[in-house]
């Protein structure tokens, strides 16, 4: 008779809900469209902020959640005659996503160059058979 462990199979719901959730969540979003890649010591994400200066944009890690906020006033005026028409708008996207590994906060590196902002992030490096531990 196998035995079955019951927090596998509740861990193993937890990421169906979530990989729902994020797709339905994806489906509703319009924010900030990126790529993540796996470079194998590193992730790659690069994020499309077009129209935006280096100074709107704040990128944060937490833990192994990356936040992407840019927020950017823009002010147009017209003239015709009479009329003058002056309008202001600010806009404001945002994106957050999860890392599938932990990372390393300190060789975390950020550039903004032609609209795109690139994130590389390094991975934790663990070893696989543990550390060894001396006796005395």
């Amino acid at each position: 008779m196998t035995s079955r462990n019951p927090f596998e199979e509740i861990e193993r719901m937890f990421e169906q809900m979530d990989e729902g959730l994020r797709s339905f969540d994806a489906s509703l979003t319009q924010g900030v469209p990126l790529d993540l890649v796996d470079e194998g010591g590193t992730y790659a994400v690069t994020a499309d902020l077009p129209g935006y200066e280096k100074d709107d944009i704040e990128v944060r890690l937490s833990g192994s959640t990356l936040k992407i906020d840019a927020e950017r006033d823009t002010e147009t005026e017209e003239s015709d005659g009479e009329y003058v028409r002056r309008e202001r708008r600010r806009e404001s996207v945002n994106r957050t996503v999860r890392l599938p590994e932990p990372v390393v906060e300190s060789e975390t590196d950020a550039s903004y160059k032609n609209g795109v902002l690139t994130v590389t992030l390094s991975k934790e490096s663990s070893l696989d058979g543990g550390e060894s531990i001396s006796i005395e």
